[in-house]
């Protein structure tokens, strides 16, 4: 449909908890629009995900996988293309493990952020059919960088050595060549 303007970090709507996905809205035009809207925003900026507050869209909404390789995360498996609307997390135990995130609002920069290696998520999906997953790995860490937008947490504020984090190109030279 469009690609959309995204916000970028600095940007005080990206601060707030965003809304619950009312029921009047599942499998509607509305939501078919705006699912295809951040499709085709995230597809354009070789995004991994994105969340409906990344395009100033105040709705628990983050959709994400389904590209095949990224230039951004070569290394990465592939994730199923996933609409997940009013998500729930649950770690399923206390491993967590490091790796580097960027982020479509934060451009140019990367972190390296501690995740929960293996989780449980649920929500609905855009027609309002309640679903669960069990994943780990980068699918985990996709999933909790998209919800953590929907509560207003950019992943800067999760990188606890700052000496790991900088800018792409000089931290990975190779991904920008």
């Amino acid at each position: 449909m469009a690609v959309r303007d995204i916000l970028r970090m600095g940007d005080a709507r990206l601060l707030r908890v965003a809304q619950p996905v009312p029921e009047s809205m599942f499998d509607s035009d509305e939501m078919h629009e705006l699912i295809a809207d951040l499709l085709d925003t995230m597809k354009a900026a070789s995004g991994a995900g994105i969340a409906a507050p990344q395009i100033d869209v105040d709705l628990r909404i983050v959709i994400f996988g389904g590209t095949g390789k990224n230039p951004r995360y070569p290394d990465a498996p592939d994730i199923p293309f996933t609409v997940l609307c009013n998500p729930v997390l649950e770690p399923l135990d206390d491993e967590r493990s490091a790796g580097w995130e960027g982020c479509l609002s934060v451009p140019g920069l990367r972190g390296e952020v501690s995740r929960f290696e293996h989780l449980r998520y649920s929500g609905c999906d855009a027609a309002g059919v309640a679903f669960v997953r069990t994943v780990d790995g980068f699918h985990a860490r996709v999933v909790q960088h998209e919800v953590d937008h929907l509560d207003g947490v950019l992943y800067p504020r999760r990188v606890e050595d700052m000496t790991k984090f900088g800018f792409t190109d000089v931290l990975f030279p190779a991904l920008v060549a």
